[in-house]
């Protein structure tokens, strides 16, 4: 079982990621920060594969998605609004037992410090394989998804993977990554 935990700051767009990957709505969305209030697993099999990639898995382990509550507060350097302490701490405990981490970055507002203080604890003290979204690029403009990537990739050292859950741009690549990813775990 190859488990993908989905992370970044409150209203992101990591449960509508996760109804999107599933196909059907498993995890409640919101314009209101803190609609998802811990985490929500849900088993789907096989990686879906759209039939002009090839799957690199051939019959790939059953994977299981876990969509988390916001760790952070987007616009200030505060824990997410319904994370107590002991919360928080299970969250990352349940992160850092991923085999693979999508880490979101709202495109309208940028890359969250302490997001990126997550992101280099899970890559370099566990270890994990993450694969950096900018989500809602449909929401931005071109320069400003190519300015949010290059910082992205001087303060990750990572290539993010531009992505919105509109009109679908990105996400073939996104499903690439993942198999990728998953190969090695």
């Amino acid at each position: 079982m190859i488990k993908v935990a989905i992370i970044g700051a409150e209203n992101v767009g990591k449960s509508t990621l996760m109804n999107a990957l599933l196909g059907e709505r498993v995890s409640d969305v919101g314009d209101l920060p803190g609609t998802t209030k811990g985490l929500i697993r849900k088993r789907f099999g096989k990686l879906k594969i759209p039939k002009g990639m090839k799957n690199p898995l051939g019959g790939a382990d059953e994977f299981v998605l876990i969509d988390t509550a916001g760790l952070f507060d987007p616009r200030r350097e505060f824990r997410g609004k319904v994370l107590s302490e002991e919360k928080f701490r299970k969250l990352i405990e349940e992160i850092a037992s991923a085999d693979v981490v999508i880490h979101m970055v709202d495109a309208t507002i940028g890359l969250h410090r302490g997001m990126e203080k997550l992101h280099h604890m899970l890559k370099f003290r566990y270890e994990k394989p993450i694969i950096v979204v900018i989500n809602k690029v449909d929401l931005v403009s071109g320069e400003r998804v190519e300015e949010l990537r290059k910082m992205i990739k001087k303060r990750l050292e990572q290539e993010a993977i531009p992505l919105s859950l509109v009109t679908y741009e990105g996400f073939n690549e996104l499903l690439e990554r993942i198999a990728y990813y998953a190969q090695y775990v």
